[in-house]
């Protein structure tokens, strides 16, 4: 159902909510739901806002609010990154419901350890990382462009945990995005795997979507954001659609605030 946001949307808001069980490795309450209206049963994420872990940089109560903001950003700029996500009560309360996206296992690896002097043609560095007995590899990522686009995402999102797990490959071709919970801070937090392409130019196709951003954010896509995030949160993404368009590049990573997130799968 991803392939057709209005009718995901929809079923995702009105459909009767059943839980299955918890991920287990999330970090939050993360809950597998089946969600079904009229014959029609998908597979969800639900974040209830009372699993919340407190977190010392971001307000309490508010991880499911920046999921549901970084969809609906990600939607304006029509590259489809992230699963279709609407903010409803369900069994323990508030929370954000997610479509499910199934991984595709047959699909390309996105991360891979090469030689430390270099990576292999196609892919692109991200970090040299150590592997036991004194060793060192260099940690990859492939340069493509459906990555690329979720790169200039993040740096618009200012997500702080990109971490390799929240990358999912499906079987429509796409990649997907997932745990956008602590995005939006006013402060420069981004923390991603996706750093093969920094300091380098933008694509044409990345400079027409954030001019495109410009216009919404003080429009209606600022109007959909703004129950979620504080006015000061808002301006900031603003700012930084802004600086990226001055700039013309990718960010490079911060020397005041930890580039990779961990842990970094």
């Amino acid at each position: 159902m991803a392939a057709d946001p209005p009718a995901a949307l929809h079923l995702l808001r009105e459909g009767a909510l059943t839980v299955h069980g918890r991920l287990a490795d999330a970090s939050n309450a993360a809950l597998y739901c089946s969600v079904t209206l009229d014959g029609r049963t998908a597979q969800a994420v639900y974040k209830p806002v009372a699993g919340e872990r407190p977190l010392w940089d971001f307000p309490d109560g508010t991880l499911a609010g920046r999921e549901v903001a970084a969809y609906e950003l990600a939607a304006a700029t029509g590259w489809a990154l992230i699963p279709p996500t609407v903010l409803r009560d369900g069994p323990h309360g508030p929370g954000m419901v997610q479509l499910w996206v199934e991984p595709d296992p047959e699909a390309a690896p996105l991360l891979a350890l090469q030689d430390p002097q270099g990576p292999e043609e196609g892919w692109l560095p991200i970090v040299h990382a150590e592997v036991g007995g004194g060793r060192t590899a260099l940690l990859v990522h492939p340069d493509d462009p459906r990555l690329r686009r979720l790169a200039v995402l993040d740096a618009v999102l200012n997500n702080a945990d990109r971490k390799g797990g929240h990358l999912i490959p499906a079987a429509d071709g796409r990649i997907y995005g997932i745990d956008h919970g602590v995005t939006f801070n006013t402060e420069g937090k981004l923390r991603t795997l996706l750093w093969g392409w920094a300091g380098q130019p933008l694509p044409d196709e990345a400079l027409e979507v954030l001019a495109g951003l410009a216009g919404q954010l003080d429009g209606a896509l600022g109007e959909r954001l703004a129950p979620h995030l504080t006015a000061a949160e808002l301006a900031t993404a603003r700012a930084r659609v802004d600086g990226l368009r001055r700039s013309g590049r990718h960010p490079v990573p911060s020397e005041d605030w930890p580039s990779i997130p961990w842990p970094p799968v």
